[in-house]
């Protein structure tokens, strides 16, 4: 090898790089609207920790904290070298680097509990059809002149869902989509277009993919209340709807909110419709059931999503319950409305109505092949499991003197935010204000939840060694019969 390849490989490859070493990920201060940082030890200098009182901060709304700017750390991409030798050991260094971000994702997958992924899957079969690229083009139930996808897969995948939700063959449309958020775009396009002069409703807890629609497609929107579950207030649904009764309603209804898990009663959104003079030519309903979409069905006593009942569109997401390894997601709508929405394409020698041009082709055969294996039955196992140690994670943390609220449909269980952003940023938990949650998926074990709560314990004793210093007050956002504050835990230990 020549001086100069030398010098060349010294500057990629470091003698110190280690290949196998996790990948640190640094976390910023977190800004508190008075002032002072909460990281870690750090308390002096900030209004909440200042006074030794948590509470009266505690009212107040804190900042989004924003992860580490990725610029800074991201892996700078190089020009290769025209030189074979020096080509084969560019090769090395980015095998090595590879190796070390495999390691990483090992360990953060360890240590996931806020977001709703299920990590258990295992598609090694299917690593032999990597190297294809397949693109489902168009419209999934009319073949384009490009030959290499996996349309077979996907109405296959379409049919089972169809199914599930009780809509006959010839009478829906659908389409895998590459991530929860296109269902929503689309279930709401298609409202729309069904409906040019409609107002979208959507509960002020609807994922915020529902108001990005809004925005994207310039339509009116309102925002209705919920209930202390997260569940949609159809009094005040009622109240926004009678001063509109001249136009249509779009309705978006959450079959699981993002935050707390909550149920909006399907049944109930009808028949307050009904009671405010809509016919159900002049409503469009729009089921959100990113998560649990797939898991109503195998839910005793929970509302049943049906195309029997007078809906538009259900989406699901395939990343989720289903467990794929790439965003993915199903959309599903009733074939006569799709016509408003669709238009040919020359080019495609195909029709097509999606939201994105080129699709992942991927996607439907990890989803079929994930729902051949499973099965009705393999998912009801998997739901059962995840509503048995979801109330576990409530009933443990209760017993150690901690906030918490788990909904009877739900398997995410919200619980009182912890102030140490290294400990939030360590299990990927997902908060907003003084909430947190823990999303318990297939993958979600007793040990792991164990080993979480015995950390989170361990934290809490040493914020709150002061007795000056007091857990705060979740009653508004969870009841006050979940609330462990000290005022409401002596209230429940009264009566």
């Amino acid at each position: 090898m020549s001086g100069l390849s030398n010098v060349k490989v010294t500057a990629i490859v470091s003698d110190k790089f280690d290949s196998t070493a996790v990948i640190s990920e640094a976390l910023p201060s977190v800004t508190v609207l008075n002032g002072g940082t909460v990281n870690g030890d750090s308390r002096d200098g900030g209004g909440e920790f200042r006074n030794g009182v948590l509470g009266e901060c505690r009212e107040k709304k804190r900042e989004i904290v924003l992860g580490k700017n990725v610029h800074a750390r991201c892996l700078e991409v190089t020009e290769p070298d025209a030189d074979d030798e020096w080509t084969g050991d560019k090769e090395a260094y980015m095998a090595s680097v590879l190796a070390r971000y495999r390691k990483t994702l090992v360990e953060r997958t360890n240590h996931h509990l806020g977001y709703p992924y299920n990590l258990d899957f295992d598609y090694g079969d299917l690593a032999q059809l990597q190297h294809f690229s397949i693109n489902n083009l168009g419209d999934p139930f009319i073949q384009s002149n490009y030959g290499v996808h996996s349309r077979q897969f996907e109405v296959g995948v379409l049919d089972w869902f169809a199914r599930l939700w009780e809509i006959e063959k010839n009478e829906y449309w659908g389409y895998i989509t590459n991530c929860g958020t296109e269902g929503n775009l689309h279930g709401i396009l298609v409202g729309r277009e069904v409906f040019p002069d409609g107002i979208l409703y959507a509960s002020r807890e609807s994922h915020y993919s529902v108001y990005k629609a809004a925005r994207m497609y310039r339509m009116e929107c309102v925002k209705v209340g919920t209930l202390v579950t997260g569940e949609i207030d159809c009094a005040d649904f009622k109240s926004k709807l009678l001063p509109n009764k001249d136009k249509p309603a779009i309705i978006n209804v959450n079959i699981g909110t993002t935050v707390k898990g909550a149920v909006d009663d399907l049944d109930l959104v009808i028949q307050t419709l009904e009671e405010c003079g809509f016919s159900p030519d002049r409503f469009y309903i729009h089921c959100d059931g990113a998560l649990f979409g797939l898991m109503m069905p195998f839910v005793k006593r929970a509302p049943k999503v049906t195309f029997k009942k007078p809906i538009g569109s259900v989406s699901v997401s395939g990343h989720k319950l289903v467990g794929c390894p790439m965003p993915c997601g199903v959309q599903i709508t009733r074939l006569e409305h799709i016509n408003a929405l669709s238009r040919n394409v020359e080019y495609l020698a195909s029709r097509d109505a999606t939201i994105m041009g080129s699709r992942n082709g991927h996607a439907p055969i990890f989803l079929w092949y994930t729902l051949n294996r499973k099965g009705f039955k393999g998912f009801q196992k998997e739901v059962q499991k995840c509503l048995r140690n979801a109330h576990y994670l409530k009933d443990r943390l209760r017993e150690a003197g901690i906030s918490a609220m788990l909904n009877e449909l739900s398997s995410t269980v919200v619980f009182e935010r912890p102030w140490n952003e290294d400990f939030v940023r360590h299990w990927q938990l997902a908060c907003e204000g003084n909430m947190a949650h823990v999303v318990v998926m297939p993958n979600v074990t007793i040990e792991k939840l164990d080993y979480f709560l015995n950390e989170l314990v361990k934290m809490r004793l040493v914020l709150y060694q002061d007795e000056k210093v007091q857990p705060p007050c979740l009653a508004a956002d969870i009841g006050n019969e979940n609330c462990a504050c000290l005022l409401h835990k002596q209230s429940i230990s009264v009566n």
